[in-house]
């Protein structure tokens, strides 16, 4: 085993899997380039722009959530790197592997590194579904889901939830050993928060980074659908993008892949949009924002890893 070269092979693994992906969705990365071609370029432009600064955001979020201080251009680049991770496994798997490691590397205990993360998707998803409520209340009329909702489509999910929850009691209750871990966690992850919370610019850094996210990416489907001439008010395809990416999130697959595009074309629609031209939209949304990246990003990621950076 020590001669196999394993840091190499990890090297290549992530243009191996962005090969696949892309034969694997070659159908939608055609119409998405030549949606492209069709549309006003300085809108382009200025979404790409608001996509980068979404790797900003998250690394803002990231240093926010551990007391200790992190090396600011590294800790950029593995939240670059951490995108196209994303778009190759399973949601969240990705990018929380390689922050994990990130904090690792850097000096920071598992247990604690697992604290930081955990705080880190607390805090985005309350941002997230807080904002999406705030945008609801103040704009009623943003989405009109009554007719594009299946009769008793909510019912399979509430129950497979519920069963989720009385599965984990269950376990929490009869396995010590779980029982044990999961307090253990519970009072580092709180000792964490705490800290966090002590510190004025780490919690600015935490809650506002969390904001700015999701802020930045329903920005970069605005600007996409004015490049191409969706008429839909630019708050309602905000409000689409949050509800979309809120749904999907219960959805498992690879950076949500097919699920995403597919949530976004609903909601656009029943924010008023032509399907057609809703479809347009996300196909170059999805363009700019996880294909374009997704090959520096697995370049930057097999050189972290070549690196030992993470």
């Amino acid at each position: 085993m020590r001669r196999v070269p394993l840091r190499r092979i990890l090297v290549l693994l992530p243009l191996a899997l962005v090969v696949v992906v892309a034969v694997d969705n070659r159908a939608v990365l055609g119409a998405g380039v030549g949606h492209l071609t069709t549309a006003r370029w300085p809108w382009l432009l200025a979404a790409a722009g608001v996509t980068c600064l979404t790797w900003v955001a998250a690394a803002v979020t990231r240093q926010g959530a551990v007391v200790d201080r992190l090396p600011v251009l590294r800790l950029l680049a593995t939240q670059f790197a951490a995108g196209a991770a994303n778009h190759l496994l399973p949601t969240g798997l990705g990018a929380s592997a390689v922050n994990l490691r990130f904090m690792t590397v850097c000096g920071l205990p598992l247990a604690r590194s697992s604290a930081a993360l955990a705080l880190y998707l607390l805090a985005e998803s309350i941002a997230r579904v807080g904002l999406l409520a705030a945008l609801l209340v103040a704009f009623p009329d943003a989405l009109r889901l009554g007719p594009l909702l299946p009769p008793g489509g909510l019912t399979p999910l509430l129950l497979g939830a519920g069963a989720a929850a009385v599965l984990a009691v269950v376990a929490f209750t009869v396995v010590r050993r779980l029982r044990e871990a999961v307090l253990s966690f519970l009072r580092t992850a709180l000792g964490e928060a705490r800290s966090v919370h002590a510190r004025p610019a780490r919690m600015l850094a935490l809650w506002g980074g969390s904001l700015a996210f999701p802020l930045l990416q329903a920005s970069g489907l605005v600007l996409t659908g004015l490049a191409l001439g969706l008429d839909v008010p630019p708050v309602h395809m905000a409000v689409a993008y949050l509800a979309a990416t809120v749904a999907v999130a219960l959805v498992p697959t690879p950076g949500g892949l097919g699920s995403v595009e597919a949530a976004l074309v609903v909601a656009l629609v029943a924010a008023g949009g032509p399907a057609a031209v809703a479809t347009a939209v996300v196909l170059a949304y999805r363009i700019i924002t996880v294909w374009l990246p997704l090959l520096p990003g697995a370049l930057t990621l097999g050189a972290l890893v070549r690196r030992k950076i993470i």
